[in-house]
């Protein structure tokens, strides 16, 4: 059996990793990975985080299975804090997941039980695993323009003009804000055209959010998903708790299927704990149980917040100051949107020449793309990775 089995091809995001920890070079620069680290390098344990901990440590009495789809109060505070009030509680099914990324694989898995005949149109470009886990599932999918490597900004009109040619039953796979691996973010106007345009044509919108908090803030960043979910028909939302917990290694996430016939809501949390069930049975409820506590307690979630805020207002600084620096240096307004985007990641739009030039050259390691962490960056290294895309000729 094991001889029928081929190389698989190796992450590209690891291989860079492993590349940046093999460089000898002291002043190197890793703003690949897709991780959120301080001005320190470091990828804290956020103290709400710790608080939880220590008190879930304290109080707990038992590690008996919770259920399929997880602690319902896990998924009550979820829908909370994506939803807020957008959409009645009796509206939603929701399933605890192994991180956002088991909640995309579960929402695949659902639109293909659901629909075996739906496409699932893409942004392009959009997360890399998003197209992997398509690709191994069997599911076509068709890309949609998103990224405008001119402008850097959303190519609103390509994505419209294509999102037209999908079929009534078709999937269209959106960011929810932070889009990744851009940066760059469709307007509330934009947003609502897109939803009009899903209506007229019958198209179901999936919505990835993973960086809620890491934009323009929890509500806002959350302002997009609760438009569509309350104006559309149904709609599927994946989110992640990685990054605004900061518990990578907990992998806790969500699947929430939103629909306005509340009476189909009993049948899709049955089909939502079914799919668990084949999947991995019991979602972890470590990561779960932590966020439960600081979503229902008044002092952990302000502290919570508080930090969480700090983080995003630290980000947005870097983006300022890089902006302002390459401008200093070039004399022109051409980096003007590293300010504009949001989230952890930019795309600069160069070659895959040039990004290897950064990094051979200059130690400067990013994606492929030209996707760029911003939280890999500090007061420090801005200049020298501004000097550094100067001196390459980007």
């Amino acid at each position: 059996m094991f001889e029928n089995l081929k190389e698989q091809p190796a992450d590209k995001i690891l291989m860079l990793m492993q590349m940046f920890r093999d460089d000898p070079r002291e002043q190197k620069i890793d703003l690949g990975v897709g991780v959120y680290r301080n001005a320190e390098g470091v990828t804290p344990v956020m103290r709400a985080i710790k608080a939880a901990e220590k008190r879930l440590w304290e109080t707990e009495t038992t590690k008996a299975y919770t259920g399929l789809a997880g602690d319902p109060a896990f998924g009550d505070a979820m829908i909370g804090l994506v939803l807020g009030s957008a959409v009645a509680r009796d509206k939603v099914a929701a399933a605890a997941t192994p991180g956002g990324t088991g909640a995309i694989r579960q929402a695949f898995e659902l639109i293909r039980m659901a629909n075996p005949s739906a496409r699932i149109w893409v942004s392009d470009p959009t997360w890399p695993n998003h197209l992997s886990i398509l690709k191994y599932l069997g599911i076509e999918t068709v890309p949609y323009r998103y990224f405008d490597s001119e402008t850097r900004g959303v190519d609103f009109a390509g994505m419209i003009e294509d999102l037209g040619r999908a079929s009534a039953g078709d999937v269209v796979l959106l960011h929810g804000c932070c889009h990744n691996p851009t940066g760059a973010n469709l307007n509330m106007v934009e947003w609502q055209a897109v939803i009009d345009l899903m209506n007229e044509r019958g198209l179901v919108p999936m919505i990835d959010i993973a960086y809620q908090g890491f934009g323009d803030g929890l509500e806002e960043d959350a302002a997009a998903t609760r438009l569509v979910a309350a104006s559309v028909p149904e709609c599927l939302i994946a989110a992640s708790c990685s990054k605004n917990f900061g518990i990578y290694r907990e992998r806790t996430g969500i699947l929430m299927a939103v629909g306005q016939d509340a009476s189909r809501q009993a049948v899709n949390q049955g089909t939502l704990a079914f799919l668990n069930r084949q999947n991995y049975s019991f979602p972890p409820d470590h990561g779960a149980r932590l966020v439960t506590m600081i979503l229902n307690d008044a002092d952990l979630r302000a502290d919570w917040m508080a930090e969480l805020e700090k983080m995003r207002t630290g980000m947005l600084a870097i983006r300022r100051q890089l902006a302002d620096e390459l401008q200093r240096l070039t004399g022109s307004d051409r980096f003007g949107f590293l300010a504009q985007h949001r989230g952890m990641f930019s795309r600069l739009g160069t070659t895959p020449e040039m990004v290897e030039k950064l990094r051979t050259d200059y130690g400067i390691y990013m994606v492929g793309d030209s996707r760029l962490n911003i939280a890999g960056l500090n007061e420090s290294s801005v200049p020298v990775l501004a000097r550094a895309i100067v001196d390459a000729g980007i």
